[in-house]
C-alpha cells in the first residue's frame, strides 16, 4: 500500500514539472532576430549546426521555441538507423535507465503538416517525426520528435521503383539528380514536414549513425548513450553547402 501511494505521488509531481515544463516552452518569446540564427547543438559526438527553413514557418517557429526554453539539452539520440537517419526529442530520453524503450514521448501537442515540393529529404534534411498515418491521417508532426536525415545514393532504378510502389507519382528530375549524387530517403518526401537542413557538422552525423545500437525491445536506441548537450541560437556563417532552400 505504502509503495503504491508514493508511486502515485511521484507520478503526480513528475506530470505537475511535465506541465511546468512545457508551459515554459509555449511561453518562451521569439524575437524577429531569432528567425535569422542558426543553431547550435552540440553532442557527445561533436557539434552539428543547423539552418531553420522560412518555407516552414510553424516548424521553424516551434524549434527555435524549444532551443531557446532549453527543451532538447540533456535529450538522447534514442532512434539510430545507420544510412537512414538520426532521432531525438524524446523528453523521457533525459533520465532513461540503459535499455528503456523510448520514442513515445514528446512536448504535448501536434503541429500542422508544412509539406513543400521544394523541400525534399536529400542528405542533411532536419524533419518532424510523427504517429502513423492509421493514427495520424492528417500526418500532423510530434511537438518536438525530430529527426537528421543521413540517407544513401540511389540509382535510377532504384528511384523509379520508389515512385511505383512508395510515393506513387513521379520525383522531379532534378531531385532525382540530388539523390544519386548526394544521397538521402526519398521514400519520405511530402509524408513527413521538412524545416531545416545540417549547413556544417555532417561528420557528426555520420558518427552517430554508425553507433552499435539495441537490437531488443528499445530497437534501434544506441547501446551506448548519445546525447544532446546543449542547444542555442548563434549567428549565421556563410558555411558552403549543397543545397540552400
Amino acid at each position: 500500500m505504502q509503495v503504491g501511494k508514493y508511486l502515485k505521488w511521484f507520478l503526480f509531481i513528475g506530470l505537475i514539472l511535465f506541465s511546468i515544463g512545457a508551459t515554459a516552452q509555449s511561453q518562451t518569446k521569439l524575437k524577429r532576430k531569432d528567425r535569422k540564427r542558426d543553431i547550435e547543438m552540440v553532442t557527445t559526438e561533436g557539434t552539428i549546426i543547423l539552418r531553420l527553413s522560412d518555407s516552414t514557418p510553424l516548424h521553424r517557429d516551434n524549434f527555435l521555441r524549444l532551443v531557446k526554453s532549453k527543451f532538447f539539452d540533456s535529450l538522447l539520440f534514442h532512434r539510430v538507423i545507420q544510412y537512414f537517419m538520426i532521432q531525438g526529442g524524446d523528453p523521457k530520453s533525459k533520465n532513461a535507465t540503459q535499455g528503456q524503450p523510448l520514442g513515445d514521448s514528446s512536448a504535448p501537442y501536434t503541429i500542422p503538416a508544412e509539406f513543400r515540393v521544394s523541400l525534399f529529404h536529400w542528405r542533411g534534411v532536419l524533419a518532424a517525426a510523427r504517429e502513423s498515418d492509421d493514427v495520424n491521417p492528417q500526418k500532423a508532426s510530434s511537438g518536438s520528435q525530430f529527426y537528421i536525415v543521413q540517407g544513401k545514393k540511389y540509382t535510377d532504378s532504384q528511384l523509379d521503383s520508389i515512385e511505383i510502389k512508395r510515393l506513387k507519382r513521379k520525383i522531379p528530375e532534378y531531385q532525382r539528380e540530388v539523390y544519386k549524387s548526394l544521397g538521402g530517403t526519398p521514400f519520405l518526401d511530402l509524408n513527413y514536414t521538412i524545416f531545416g537542413e545540417v549547413v556544417n557538422g555532417m561528420e557528426t552525423v555520420d558518427k552517430i549513425a554508425a553507433e552499435a545500437t539495441s537490437k531488443g525491445d528499445d530497437m534501434d536506441r544506441p547501446l551506448r548513450n548519445v546525447r544532446i548537450l546543449s542547444t542555442r541560437l548563434i549567428k549565421r556563417k556563410n558555411y558552403e553547402t549543397p543545397l540552400t532552400q
